[in-house]
């Protein structure tokens, strides 16, 4: 993959102020791409992701949008064309989690992770798809724009006390085949990356802890945790021409969490 694969586009990722989208930002930056850092209230993550991609010798605008409104949506992307004209890109990367045991879950907690995870990314995705069916298509880029859901394993792994996500996310999967269906014709491509454990400020009570995070290497393979470069490292490739014949396809950043590990040793025959 060349250094500047990304150059003369411009992405937007949403939920770049901090952990995996904040890395996709500036791995995005490095590899060209002129960037729209979309935060919810962490305002002083999305300054610094707006140093790094300077740093980087990028472009970039910071806008504060909540992408479960639909007027906040639409006020980023009216930033975005403000500011470079159109973009290319989107990274729909914003999620929440409110975890509770099902029988304790309230419908707020359900509409606010459902609200996020799911209508969030609609929202988002159906502004970039005009986007790029309207803008003129560029010379040197072979689609007509790239979607990439940030989604998570448990879009097939189910997960206690958290019906909430686990059903967002399992919903984000098929929204993004039946998007990717819809818009191949149009050269338009949709694509997902499902980490598995990666290390953030979110899960460092677990990985900073050696019990708890012995029991999670059980569960993983590859016997580490992933870093938010791994995930973001594949995201600029399958933004890139190199990955121009995919679509509709999910990737796992997982190191093998998705291998079912109990069964790595026997288990029923």
């Amino acid at each position: 993959m060349e250094k500047e694969c990304l150059a003369g586009q411009t992405a937007m990722v949403t939920g770049s102020s901090s952990g995996i989208g904040f890395a996709i930002a500036v791995t995005m930056a490095k590899a060209g791409a002129n960037i729209v850092v979309n935060y919810h209230s962490d305002e002083k993550g999305a300054a610094d992701a707006i140093a790094q991609i300077t740093q980087a010798g990028s472009k970039a605008i910071s806008v504060q949008a909540d992408i479960a409104k639909e007027e906040d949506v639409l006020r980023l992307f009216d930033e975005a064309r403000k500011h470079f004209g159109t973009i290319d890109i989107l990274v729909n990367n914003a999620g929440i989690q409110k975890d509770a045991a099902f029988i304790d879950m309230t419908l707020d907690e359900w509409r606010k992770v459902i609200d996020t995870n799911l209508t969030g990314q609609f929202l988002c995705a159906r502004e970039a798809a005009k986007e790029f069916i309207t803008h003129p298509a560029k010379k040197n880029v072979r689609s007509s724009g790239n979607i990439i859901f940030i989604s998570s394993v448990h879009d097939i792994i189910p997960w206690a006390g958290h019906a909430n996500y686990t059903t967002s996310k399992g919903g984000e999967t098929m929204l993004m085949k039946t998007m990717a269906q819809e818009l191949a014709p149009k050269s338009i491509r949709v694509n997902s990356i499902a980490p598995g454990a990666i290390k953030t400020d979110i899960n460092k009570e677990v990985w900073s802890d050696p019990a708890q995070l012995k029991t999670l290497m059980d569960m993983i393979p590859y016997q580490r945790m992933g870093e938010p470069d791994d995930v973001a490292k594949v995201a600029v490739w399958l933004a890139s021409d190199d990955a121009d014949y995919i679509t509709g396809t999910t990737i796992y950043v997982d190191g093998g969490m998705t291998l079912f590990p109990s069964f790595a040793h026997g288990g029923l025959s």
